[in-house]
């Protein structure tokens, strides 16, 4: 019996080998597939963690290269009709091949892209030039040896579609290749979709808040001018604002202010603030310290909007010269421009914000005004940014306003948006108004219905 135990046992030692192989292979197969849907899901978490479309565009073609390995990689968008590509993202292109493509216009889709265009199901060719449907690449082109091409559908119709060329590793692309960008594809989908949706939503919500601010009035003999820009931050409405009106005793009041938080509560509060705001203004001849003060009774006793900051002023006809008087709940000082390009901010007592202690005392400012001065009134937006302190931004905005002094308010304040210090992820608003160019006629009592403010002592210097 011992010879044939001897004997069966290489056959034993081969079968167990040839199991184990067998078993080693499975493994292996089930790492690799893990590997790939654990590449997979990363992809899917890269394209829709994106909001902007045009960014999710580029990450849809790049994710796709890396998931599979691909040199080059194109996303085709289709025009309305669905018969052409509106718009080609490309990825994978040197500097040398892009700049030898310029002016080269979009493939017509007579090819192996029209394929796509006019057949939905993937494409997969291990050699281009030998593909019945390949036309010559356009001068300039590098030439691609293996393609891979699957739709883009986006509630159940055809978006566009996606082309990968060429594997790092010279392989054509397989069927698992396939398998991982259709998964890809259908995820991009509604990337797609939810940045659309979100553009649309953006947009209405910015339409929305630009409706809430008002049209400036004609305001002579004062001249004004504001600009409101939204943050570039996907998503963040805001809450700044301003008005300007004429009072019944011919003082021009202006005020701007910000209500804290970044959607469509602030933005609604804002409205609602602005306009309690001109009906006090309106009604009461009375300091603008005043003015805040019962605006911030009001609004604590029947609303429960956020916290608000905010600077109302008034220039008045004084005794042969204009006054800029005002007061500040928590906001930025005004900036003063003359006409001689001097600039300055007129530094005082802020008081606290609208919406935090009404029982606090809110102090009242003045400062003579020359003809033709501009006083600037801004939010935070406009000179804001992480990486330098906030006198940094100040110093930096009032330089940009004394370059700009001799331009009109409206191109005024169109220059300090352009050029603002701020970092741009927050919405801004600045309101520039300017004295008339001559003196008011001196009347020997104060405003022109001989009635003085009771405000503060004067806190500044006559520019």
């Amino acid at each position: 019996m011992e010879p044939v135990q001897q004997s069966h046992r290489p056959r034993l030692q081969l079968r167990l080998d040839a199991e184990l192989d067998q078993v080693s292979r499975q493994i292996h197969a089930v790492a690799r597939a893990q590997t790939r849907l654990q590449r997979l899901l990363e992809a899917v978490l890269a394209i829709s963690g994106e909001l902007e479309l045009p960014v999710v565009l580029h990450r849809i073609v790049t994710t796709a290269m890396d998931l599979v390995g691909a040199r080059y990689g194109a996303l085709g968008v289709l025009d309305e009709q669905h018969e052409c590509l509106a718009q080609l993202i490309t990825a994978g292109l040197t500097e040398q091949e892009r700049a030898d493509l310029a002016g080269v216009g979009l493939p017509r889709g007579r090819g192996l892209l029209g394929r796509l265009i006019h057949d939905p199901e993937p494409l997969r060719v291990a050699d281009v030039s030998a593909h019945p449907l390949a036309v010559g690449f356009p001068p300039g082109h590098p030439r691609m040896r293996s393609l891979l091409g699957v739709a883009i559908t986006m509630r159940g119709e055809i978006y566009g579609d996606l082309y990968l060329a060429d594997r790092r590793d010279g392989q054509p692309f397989d069927a698992d290749d396939e398998s991982l960008v259709l998964a890809l594809a259908g995820a991009a989908g509604v990337a797609i979709g939810n940045a659309r949706l979100f553009d649309q939503v953006r947009s209405g919500a910015e339409q929305f808040q630009r409706l809430l601010l008002p049209r400036l009035p004609d305001l002579r003999p004062f001249t004004a001018a504001a600009v409101y820009r939204p943050a570039s931050a996907p998503g963040r409405l805001g809450g700044d604002w301003y008005d300007a009106v004429l009072l019944p005793d011919d003082a021009c009041a202006a005020v701007i202010g910000g209500v804290v938080g970044h959607d469509l509560y602030a933005a609604a509060a804002m409205a609602q603030i602005r306009s309690m705001l001109r009906a006090l203004l309106y009604d009461r001849r009375t300091p603008p310290s005043a003015v805040l003060r019962q605006l911030d009774r009001t609004l604590h006793a029947i609303t429960d909007n956020p916290v608000t900051t905010a600077c109302l002023a008034r220039i008045e006809p004084t005794e042969g010269r204009w006054t800029l008087h005002w007061s500040s709940a928590g906001h930025l000082p005004p900036l003063l421009v003359t006409p001689d390009r001097r600039a300055r901010y007129l530094y005082a007592d802020p008081g606290v914000p609208l919406g935090v202690d009404t029982d606090q005392p809110r102090p009242d400012h003045s400062c003579p005004l020359c003809p033709g001065a501009t006083v600037i009134f801004f939010t935070d937006g406009l000179i804001e940014h992480p990486r330098r302190s906030l006198d940094t931004g100040l110093d930096t905005l009032a330089r940009v306003a004394a370059a700009h002094a001799g331009l009109s308010p409206g191109e005024l304040c169109q220059a300090l948006v352009d050029h603002h210090p701020g970092d741009g992820h927050d919405d801004m608003a600045v309101l520039a108004l300017r004295t008339p160019p001559r003196r008011p006629p001196s009347s020997g009592q104060g405003g022109s219905n001989g009635r003085r403010l009771e405000g503060g002592p004067a806190d500044g210097r006559t520019p």
